[in-house]
């Protein structure tokens, strides 16, 4: 058994930034509330879809809480951790293999407390202890099994387990706790040690220039990863990744690098035309297994499809390439039809499975093919690529062969016919599809993925008008947030599920609703959002802010239920809440002429400057910063009765390096004498502004003059 506790753990902050790949997603196919089940355990009274999902095990799961670790003290059990997300495969195998396996539940039982957390709901939790199980084994992912002391500190822990294998590990866990406290005692205190050491950040003391140069290094060693035939890494699994490319787009486009701006857009358009894509619904799934973009994990997740709305119309911006402009209409109006709560926000996730198998929403046989489109079966089969290589598991996944225009030109129609025929058989496709078993739906709804939600409607408002944009529903979210997850003094709270609103927030849920917040504005002008990202920066700075570092923690000061603060430093498939902070503070600086909060933007990114080189794609949002820093920002004011519709044109172009403001009043610093007579646009840098002008072309030239 002493083996358990010989792995070497590491402090490598690269280890901790790669990103975990998530499970497959599923939920199970049983009905856990079915009538009179045999079990009941304390998750019943809970409301997350996942924790219901095993309310009915045999294993006495309960809670993350105080009650959890009281009673393992007065037991003087070792504590069973297990996390997971409704919509991942794995953790439900291991559910039904070992958690409702009646022996197996009896062993868990009889010798450990056992915990269940939903990753979603509690982020700090999945920190802490993937952060241990990282540093235990060099690896993580999800179900996540962790076992503690009955005081929370980590003991041994992994990701799923077979069953034969898992009865064995609580077998000689339980023996070595019990023969050999002393070791696991000290195992624990050096594990907990290396847990609250990673990814703290010392204060970068002095004065720090931030250069060009610094941008052109993060590119050296990413640019050899690049897959120039797919787009992409060169591996597999591929994840779309929206702010690396956020990211890459940006620095393409003001350097000029053709070679990133195509991988960029080689990227988008073979996304777009994959597997991964909903081609006839709308809307990404979680990520691809292979390289080509083809056969994905097939989970709807609302973090993925929030920012890769607001990456397709900044492309679309840039480009006006009429693909990203049927993504983003396409998986807004999916967004639309399936993820609404009814209160103004959205719901977190589908499920990748349906009667117990992976996909099985989503596929289709030839056979129902040829019977659905009858005579425009032929003519599809090359247009979703219906062939027997492209053949998965004896069914197809609907991905396309070629461009809208590219199809037109080799079938003699028109781009207006090949759209109209396209959309005429994606409908007797999809009116066939909701007959099927649909697949399960997480309905809570999360603070920090709905404000994501937000900016992305903005970043469409900003790129197609109302047309594929949604201004409404942009505001419609943030008033959803300030109604039910925000307090009058600025708090947050995390998840709301019936109509409940619980679990404090943590530090993405306050500056991605304050980035959501200050987009509101940009688009709508009322400084009643400026004033609300303000209160939750001032909260969050009074709660989270570490000034020994001049970081951020992940979790408030308040909360005392952990055994460490965290700091989310590495970019990921979300951008870190630091990174996400820090551009908060800069632009809100900006707009508020608040030097404090620009100084503790450059703080911040000063102390990670060093090393962002190393690997460019864990600190893609700070490299988003530090081109703000590096290149002409814009201050650009719009005023007048007819701003509305200067601000709209200027919106259509892509001009990353800008923050907007303007209307025909207003108290920020920056509009002060702008007000009175003709509607005028402002170009403004460091607070020295060019001649106002009445024409967005002229205004586009006074900022590319630059």
């Amino acid at each position: 058994m002493n083996q358990l506790f010989n792995y070497p753990f590491r402090t490598i902050a690269v280890l901790l930034a790669t990103f975990t790949v998530s499970c497959a997603s599923s939920q199970k196919n049983d009905d856990p509330m079915k009538d009179n089940p045999k079990y009941t355990n304390e998750l019943i009274h809970e409301s997350s879809p996942y924790l219901l999902q095993h309310a009915h095990n045999p294993v006495n799961w309960m809670p993350w809480g105080t009650a959890a670790f009281e009673k393992a003290k007065a037991e003087d059990k070792l504590v069973l951790v297990s996390i997971g997300y409704s919509s991942c495969h794995w953790c439900h195998v291991m559910e039904h293999e070992s958690f409702e396996d009646e022996v197996i539940a009896k062993i868990m039982n009889d010798n450990f407390v056992c915990i269940k957390v939903d990753r979603e709901e509690r982020p700090d939790v999945d920190q802490i202890y993937m952060n241990a199980v990282q540093l235990m084994t060099g690896s993580g992912g999800w179900p996540l099994n962790c076992f503690t002391l009955p005081d929370g500190r980590p003991v041994y822990g992994g990701t799923y387990f077979p069953k034969e294998q898992w009865s064995q590990v609580l077998q000689n866990l339980h023996y070595t706790y019990q023969k050999d406290k002393a070791k696991v005692l000290e195992y624990a205190d050096e594990l907990t040690q290396g847990i609250q050491q990673t990814e703290l950040i010392e204060i970068k003391t002095g004065s720090i220039q931030f250069e060009q140069e610094k941008l052109h290094e993060m590119l050296v060693n990413w640019k050899r990863n690049f897959d120039t035939v797919r787009g992409g890494n060169t591996r597999a699994p591929k994840f779309p990744m929206p702010n690396n490319y956020e990211f890459l787009m940006q620095y393409a486009w003001h350097t000029g690098d053709t070679a990133v701006m195509n991988h960029v857009d080689l990227t988008l358009q073979k996304m777009a035309m994959g597997g991964i894509y909903d081609q006839i619904r709308g809307g990404f799934s979680r990520y691809s297994v292979d390289s080509l973009w083809r056969v994905p994990h097939f989970e709807k997740m609302l973090y993925d499809n929030a920012q890769l709305i607001s990456l397709y119309s900044k492309a679309y911006q840039r480009t006006k390439n009429p693909l990203y402009k049927q993504v983003v209409s396409s998986t807004i109006q999916w967004l639309y039809a399936e993820m609404k709560n009814g209160e103004g926000g959205y719901y977190s996730a589908l499920d990748a499975d349906s009667e117990g198998e992976e996909g099985k929403f989503y596929v289709w046989s030839e056979e129902e093919m040829k019977r659905i489109l009858e005579d425009d079966y032929e003519r599809a089969k090359e247009y979703y690529k219906i062939e027997p290589s492209e053949s998965w598991e004896g069914h197809y996944i609907l991905q396309r062969s070629m461009t809208d225009s590219a199809f037109a030109v080799k079938h003699n129609m028109s781009v207006e016919d090949v759209e109209l025929w396209s959309e005429i058989i994606g409908g007797k496709l999809l009116t066939e599809r909701v007959k099927r078993v649909r697949p399960g739906k997480d309905d809570k709804s999360l603070t920090s993925w709905n404000a994501l939600v937000a900016i992305a409607m903005a970043d469409a408002y900003d790129a197609f008008g109302q047309a594929h944009g949604d201004l409404t529903g942009a505001v419609r979210i943030g008033t959803w947030i300030v109604k039910n997850q925000m307090k009058k003094d600025g708090k947050l709270l995390h998840t709301r599920k019936n109509g409940k609103s619980t679990i404090d927030g943590f530090l993405d849920d306050y500056s991605f609703t304050a980035e959501a917040f200050i987009r509101l504005y940009e688009i709508t002008f009322d400084e009643t959002w400026i004033a609300r990202a303000q209160l939750l920066t001032e909260y969050a700075i009074a709660h989270f802010y570490d000034s020994s570092s001049g970081m951020f923690f992940y979790t408030s000061d308040e909360a005392t239920d952990l055994i460490a603060r965290k700091m989310e430093i590495s970019d990921n498939v979300i951008p870190s809440s630091n990174s996400s902070m820090a551009k908060v503070l800069f632009k809100l600086g900006t707009l508020l002429a608040n030097e404090s909060y620009i100084e503790k933007s450059k703080q911040m990114l000063a102390n990670v400057y060093d090393g962002m080189e190393t690997y460019g794609s864990a600190y893609s949002n700070w490299g988003i910063l530090a081109m703000n820093l590096v290149y002409p920002y814009y201050e650009v004011a719009v005023t007048g009765e007819q701003w509305p519709q200067l601000s709209a044109e200027l919106n259509r172009y892509y001009q990353p390096n800008k923050v907007l403001m303007g209307g025909t009043s207003g108290k920020l610093p920056l509009l002060d004498g702008k007000f009175g007579g003709e509607s005028m646009i402002y170009v403004c840098v460091n607070k020295t502004c060019q001649m106002p002008v009445t024409e967005v072309p002229k205004a586009l030239i006074q900022m590319r003059a630059n």
